[in-house]
């Protein structure tokens, strides 16, 4: 029997190896961590992810051939296939700070696998890495590895939260990249048999090592700049009268452009958007290209303008301050249908009202208070390491209540800030929600979900990203 080990837990290696398991029954397959806690979860009935479909396959395959352990070295010694999927923070101090990735769980994953290994095996970065990673990998194990034969592969993920599962069911592509040798084309066909399982042939791409990581790192660029493309015209929009989500429709039905990311909303987040084009610009300067560097920082700074643009925009809606005055967040989650808060706008524009003085009250279906208190008191990139090298008990921001219910969160608040496109805020009851609001109530639609007319009709003095503006925010300066 064929044994794969995934070292790291997380959001990519538990449901990337639970859907192996499910769809390869030949394979064992064990999710290693050194975090107790996570794997307690894993063997739980609360998995430590959310993601619709997930638990029912890990229900299905836990202890028949998934299995989820904390020891590392064992599993690792008897695999054939080494999956690493630790986390790649981008570097808070040191050379490259606040733009490269920080390669030391991924250089400590490795010496571990070279030390317990007995046996040949395929390693596959599965993590995010910057191109030439598998370089200083192959370096680490040819010289640790007393004997043993090493092959590198990239497989980067390619998977959207909330839809994960339905990702790995039925992939765009699956990207192996490998060593142009015998021995390296080789690895590539096993791990492309693995995947074959229920992946068409003809939807798995083989390239050299470098290509493949590039891969990752350009798709997520290209699509991060889409979304700065629309907030950017959003802008325009707001100024001209024109509604962005005609220009983006008219736009998307060009079959050259496509219509796929291009809704503008308050910006975007998640684990890599931001994580990987920093990485992206930081190789583009040590390459000595900084006109394509500047480029790519474009992109984010975009990003930063849109989220300021809307704090700029409750406050100076709201006579200017919303110092005392409750503010309402429905949605912390970085996107619908998952409890991912990794760079989630929410943080940056409830950091902006608090620095207002505003009192938040935040509702969103997935989301933790310990989690959001835990957000709202760290350090940007501070999320990306191991917990135990996270503040240990986060201050707790004391101007800001979390509640389990929406009308609970907006009762007596001046203004009700969208900031994740959950299906059930476009559900509420407004006339309920506006009733029980201090007047004038103000809604700032940050995700573009909600019916601008009815709430106008309601009462409500709407704010919608791109959309014309109300007569009352006219008036009102962007910008403070």
């Amino acid at each position: 029997m064929v044994k794969i080990c995934c070292i790291g837990a997380g959001y990519v290696g538990g449901p990337t190896m639970a859907v192996i398991a499910l769809k390869c029954p030949d394979i064992e397959v064990a999710v290693v961590d050194i975090s107790v806690p996570r794997i307690n979860a894993w063997n739980s009935d609360q998995l430590p992810i959310y993601e619709p479909g997930l638990e029912d396959i890990v229900k299905q395959c836990r202890g028949k051939n998934l299995f989820f352990s904390t020891d590392v070295e064992k599993h690792v010694r008897e695999a054939d296939i080494v999956f690493v999927s630790v986390n790649t923070p981008t570097k808070t101090t040191g050379l490259g700070a606040g733009k490269a990735a920080d390669l030391t769980y991924w250089e400590s994953a490795a010496r571990m696998i070279a030390d317990v290994s007995v046996s040949d095996k395929i390693v596959v970065e599965k993590s995010t890495v910057p191109v030439k990673t598998a370089e200083a990998i192959e370096k680490i194990l040819m010289h640790n590895s007393k004997g043993i034969k090493f092959q590198i592969l990239s497989n980067p993920e390619f998977l959207a939260e909330g839809t994960a599962i339905a990702d790995l069911f039925n992939p765009d592509r699956v990207l192996i990249g490998g060593r142009e040798t015998p021995e390296g084309f080789k690895a590539v066909q096993t791990l492309k048999e693995v995947y074959a399982n229920w992946v068409p042939e003809d939807q798995i791409i083989t390239t050299n090592l470098w290509s493949a990581e590039l891969s990752k790192l350009a798709a997520n660029a290209f699509l991060a700049q889409r979304i700065s493309s629309v907030n950017a015209m959003s802008v325009l929009c707001e100024s001209t009268g024109a509604d962005v989500t005609q220009v983006s429709y008219a736009v998307g039905t060009d079959s050259r452009i496509g219509s796929k990311f291009l809704n503008a909303s308050v910006g975007f987040g998640g684990s890599c958007f931001q994580k990987d084009i920093l990485n992206l610009v930081y190789i583009c300067q040590c390459n000595g290209l900084p006109e394509v560097a500047e480029y790519w920082k474009q992109v984010i700074k975009i990003n930063d303008y849109q989220k300021n643009r809307f704090v700029n925009r409750v406050v100076s809606s709201m006579f200017n301050t919303v110092s005392n005055k409750k503010v309402a967040i429905l949605g912390f989650a970085f996107k619908k249908d998952t409890g991912d808060t990794r760079e989630t706008p929410a943080i940056d524009v409830c950091k902006g009202l608090l620095g207002d003085k505003a009192q938040i009250s935040i509702y969103d279906p997935q989301v933790t208070e310990e989690q959001i208190q835990r957000d709202l008191s760290m350090k940007k990139f501070d999320w990306d390491h191991p917990l135990h090298l996270q503040p240990m008990s986060p201050t707790t921001v004391k101007q800001v209540s979390v509640t389990w219910d929406a009308y609970e969160a907006t009762k007596d608040a001046h203004a009700v800030c969208v900031l994740t496109e959950w299906d059930e805020f476009k559900a509420l009851d407004y006339q309920k929600i506006y009733d029980n609001m201090q007047k004038p109530a103000f809604i700032f639609d940050g995700r573009n979900v909600l019916n601008v007319d009815k709430l106008r009709e309601i009462g409500f003095i709407v704010y919608s990203i791109g959309k014309p503006l109300d007569a009352w925010l006219k008036d009102m300066p962007a910008f403070v």
